[in-house]
């Protein structure tokens, strides 16, 4: 990376922020934040941004920034897990250890109304992913995502994106905003993955077992598969066979996808609405406040870190 800016020409920014970001701000943010270290690019966003919290999927990236965040605050932003009832046992191993290394606490959301896998399929049908993959993302990752940032007051979230990763990420800036106000940091935005396998190495930072197992990037279990031999990429094994899909369904249009699955999910079992509501009703961020300041074009999605 670039060497850092000196101070005499260091800018200055609100403390806190102040929300929403026009783009002319969220610019001056990433030509400073563009040559910073992950370490800088978190310290200078737990000095800054409102409401900061990281979700995770506790993969490496997101391992590393967890660990960065130890040594640089005893008051690092909160944890926040998507539990989609389908993880391998190994990854629920994984947010154990964490918290026990860290001392840290993790705010777990599942599916709403759901408190098990059983309960899910009761509700929705059996392998429903296979049935409809796009409503299925929806309701076990992207709806907890939201009732979460609802419920626990998050303005922004750190995640585990970079742009070494491809696909719809390899323009990352470090700090976005999408069409729901949401603020994304992306601190390793610039690093590759031998750069995170090095940090993981050097600082002992737990991982899950499965990466010695012939996994490459770990998801739902009916969704992952160990990378063969010519495997492309950083997250060779997901989604095998489906090569349009490099996204989880957190990084897909929020209303487009929202409207979509609610439309599908209410007409197709009805006995949703009756006990949960997976559709919380949420403004575009052109809707807040009656205002239209121009923000980043980053879809209006929600993230999980890596």
């Amino acid at each position: 990376m670039s060497p850092s800016t000196s101070d005499t020409s260091k800018p200055t920014f609100d403390k806190p922020l102040s929300l929403p970001l026009s783009q002319e701000e969220v610019d001056r943010i990433n030509a400073y934040l563009r040559d910073r270290t992950p370490e800088q690019i978190l310290a200078w966003a737990v000095e800054h941004v409102p409401g900061l919290f990281q979700t995770t999927a506790f993969g490496l990236t997101g391992l590393v920034a967890i660990d960065m965040l130890s040594k640089i605050t005893p008051n690092p932003p909160p944890l926040i897990f998507i539990d989609t009832l389908y993880h391998f046992p190994e990854t629920y191993e994984l947010v154990e250890e964490v918290k026990q290394k860290y001392g840290r606490d993790v705010h777990v959301y599942k599916p709403e109304g759901c408190a098990s896998a059983e309960e899910f399929e009761k509700r929705h049908g059996e392998k429903f992913w296979e049935a409809d993959e796009t409503t299925y993302d929806y309701l076990v990752k992207v709806e907890p995502a939201r009732r979460a940032y609802e419920e626990l007051g998050v303005k922004a979230v750190i995640t585990g994106r970079r742009a070494s990763q491809g696909a719809d990420r390899a323009n990352l800036q470090p700090l976005e905003v999408d069409s729901t106000g949401l603020v994304k940091l992306n601190p390793l935005f610039a690093w590759t993955f031998p750069f995170v396998q090095w940090y993981v190495d050097e600082n002992k930072v737990p991982r899950n077992k499965l990466l010695d197992q012939g996994y490459r990037s770990i998801g739902d279990w009916h969704s992952t598969a160990k990378s063969g031999d010519g495997d492309q990429g950083e997250r060779a094994g997901r989604w095998a066979g489906k090569e349009e899909k490099t996204e989880c369904g957190l990084h897909v249009d929020y209303f487009k996808m929202k409207a979509a699955a609610e439309q599908k999910v209410c007409s197709c079992s009805p006995s949703v609405t009756t006990s949960a509501n997976p559709f919380p009703k949420l403004k575009a961020k052109s809707e807040q406040k009656g205002e239209s300041a121009p923000v980043a074009t980053t879809t209006p999605a929600v993230e999980a870190s890596a």
